[in-house]
């Protein structure tokens, strides 16, 4: 165990993490990436900052890889091992896997040429196929949007209602008519415990030309408003696209942070949109405490 961690900042689409670099599981071992150390990297005063934390690290040195990954856990050499900003633990992240991937490369222990016809990574949300685009960004297939009811959140003083949207975590997706960009999403909204009772993403969808282009906002689950969210982008898609009477399409989805590009159909979903490292360097031995 080194007393000074390497680690690297990033993000895709202004959704932004604190990326540990793991490769054998040494670094990080046990309890020492707990709750309390990931609040404290991902505050944005006395920590580096960041939406939430991702290790990379080898599927064999995580010890619930086996759980959540089945029968795919030898295609998965890598496993993205993702925390919320609150500490909590993460199913899947379309702009995180796809920064994920963007640093595996970035660290050398993966060649881009590698990575053009996708590679599989473990997350807790199960395996998922990424891989390099020519333009220089990533593309990541999310899996089926799986719509399992309607519900609705408070936000603002206001009730919006929406399709209840899997992508590996819970989405509550609700298309308004009211400008997103006017809303408070300060407070976490209040939602329907039954029917999200690990709690919910919530997007909140303005259509710009049905079934086309849309503008997104997002409060995430463990983190709070987001400057963009990839599963929750995907979830918008697939509720876009249906209140427009489809089943598939190539939705462009405007994000705080930039803009992504989602295809859905009954099989799958893909996202495609850019990832950046910011910085690299190592945590100090006084903020650690070592």
């Amino acid at each position: 165990m080194t007393a000074t961690p390497r680690v690297l900042i990033g993000h895709g689409t202004e959704n932004d993490f604190v990326v540990l670099p793991d490769p054998d599981g040494s670094v990080w071992p046990g309890k020492r990436l707990d709750a309390a150390m990931v609040r404290r990297l991902c505050d944005r005063r006395a920590g580096l900052g960041g939406d939430g934390v991702l290790r990379l690290v080898r599927s064999a040195h995580v010890p619930d890889a086996a759980d959540v990954l089945g029968a795919e856990l030898a295609a998965c050499e890598w496993f993205m091992d993702h925390r919320n900003a609150d500490g909590s633990y993460a199913e899947m992240c379309g702009n995180g896997i796809r920064l994920f991937l963007h640093a595996l490369v970035a660290e050398g222990l993966l060649g881009r040429a590698a990575c053009l016809d996708g590679v599989l990574v473990g997350t807790r949300g199960g395996p998922r196929r990424v891989g390099a685009s020519p333009d220089g960004g990533y593309w990541v297939d999310m899996g089926p949007a799986r719509e399992f009811g309607r519900g609705s959140a408070e936000v603002d003083g206001s009730t919006f209602t929406g399709a209840a949207v899997s992508m590996g975590n819970p989405h509550l997706a609700a298309l308004t008519d009211v400008d997103v960009d006017t809303l408070d999403l300060s407070r976490e909204p209040a939602f329907d415990a039954g029917l999200f009772p690990d709690g919910v993403n919530v997007e909140l969808i303005n259509v710009l030309e049905p079934g086309v282009h849309i503008r997104l906002r997002v409060f995430e689950r463990g983190v709070g408003e987001t400057r963009s969210c990839g599963t929750g982008a995907c979830a918008a898609a697939y509720a876009a696209l249906a209140d427009a009477g489809r089943d598939e399409g190539t939705v462009v989805v405007d994000v705080p942070g930039g803009r992504l590009s989602v295809q859905v159909d009954p099989r799958t979903t893909v996202l495609t949109g850019p990832a950046v490292l910011v910085s690299a360097g190592s945590l100090c031995r006084e903020w650690l405490g070592d």
